[in-house]
């Protein structure tokens, strides 16, 4: 899972865990990600779930291993098996309950605790995006934390796809990056 791992398939193995409170839409982030669809009965995911899907950059094949992790922060013992070895953090909070957004400061320390946080790109994603009316956190507080704690940001919708994939292609770009810089 590390920067360059010996196979004949893919190139590079970047490891990505997905964080965030319960409910916020992970799962579904997820489900567009891998397989472009969305699920209107989603169910909390229980302890995690993983899922691969590949992509090509700079003529290289990266397969992306998603972890989707319990957004129970009952689950924070096991955040250093979750987060070992990651390359990167989907951080997500959903813009229309401004309690996820609060504990993205917890969710954060618990990441930074738990990976080599020089090596780790973390993106802050706002999702939920479609409920423009039911919004509770501007996008200017989204920004202002991610530019502060220096995190990337995007705000989606898994509903409508909306950012999604050019949000997660733009953030294994940042991975792949980081990994090959010298």
């Amino acid at each position: 899972m590390g920067a360059n791992i010996p196979n004949n398939d893919y190139d590079y193995l970047f490891k990505v865990v997905m964080s965030g409170d319960f409910g916020v839409g992970k799962s579904n982030i997820l489900s567009r990600i891998t397989r472009n669809e969305f699920d209107v009965e989603s169910k909390s995911t229980i302890g995690v779930e993983f899922t691969t899907r590949t992509y090509h950059i700079d003529n290289k094949i990266i397969k992306a291993q998603i972890w989707d992790t319990a957004g129970s922060q009952e689950k924070y013992a096991f955040a250093r098996l979750y987060y070992r070895e990651a390359k990167g953090v989907l951080l997500v909070y959903d813009i229309t309950n401004h309690s996820t957004f609060e504990n993205v400061e917890l969710w954060l320390k618990k990441i930074r605790e738990s990976t080599d946080a020089n090596n780790v790109v973390i993106m802050l994603v706002g999702n939920k995006s479609d409920l423009e009316d039911s919004r509770q956190v501007s996008i200017e507080e989204g920004k202002s934390f991610a530019e502060r704690e220096q995190l990337l940001f995007i705000e989606t919708s898994a509903l409508d796809a909306t950012n999604i994939e050019q949000g997660f292609t733009n953030f294994l770009n940042h991975i792949y990056n980081n990994v090959t810089s010298p």
